[in-house]
């Protein structure tokens, strides 16, 4: 592969986010179906389709540069979906799988957050506000997510998991 310049290295991540996001709409209902708390289900289920207009602003992201909107697979993400493949096929105790289930889930926005974070750095670099704007829509929104999976843990679920010893 070669990289001639700030743009192209952009389009290339943005190909890459654009196969994790797919990733991601694959694997959140699975995620869902699994959890039995209802609140981290309801969670799963609302970044579902945070994530599916997060996929339409990296296709309006893709226009803006002049480009087709086309994947380069995502090696990270499949490796953090597989991960989390382990915990939906335990058995046990249901608040620790639950407990389980959003540590899966954080590690995959904190992969969209170093990721998005650097998009946005370079469309500004490019003089790209436009796209800049869209992606830092969706960074708030995985932010977000993150923190409210976080409340959910330390509030409900990991004193949970704690307590079945």
């Amino acid at each position: 592969m070669k990289l001639n310049n700030l743009e192209e290295l952009f389009v290339l991540e943005l190909q890459d986010m654009y196969d994790a996001e797919k990733q991601i709409i694959k694997a959140l209902p699975k995620m869902a179906k699994a959890a039995t708390s209802e609140q981290l289900r309801t969670a799963f289920q609302e970044h579902l389709e945070q994530t599916e207009k997060q996929v339409e602003r990296i296709e309006e992201v893709f226009r803006q540069f002049g480009q087709k909107a086309k994947t380069t697979t995502c090696d990270a993400m499949k490796g953090l979906v597989e991960e989390g493949k382990d915990i939906l096929g335990a058995s046990g105790d249901d608040a620790t799988r639950d407990a389980g289930l959003i540590a899966a889930a954080q590690k995959v926005e904190h992969y969209e957050i170093a990721s998005y974070g650097c998009l946005i750095t370079w469309a500004q670099q490019l003089g790209r506000s436009d796209a800049a704007d869209l992606l830092k829509e969706t960074l708030s929104e995985e932010k977000e997510t993150d923190a409210r999976l976080t409340r959910l843990a330390e509030g409900i679920l990991n004193p949970r998991a704690a307590a079945s010893r």
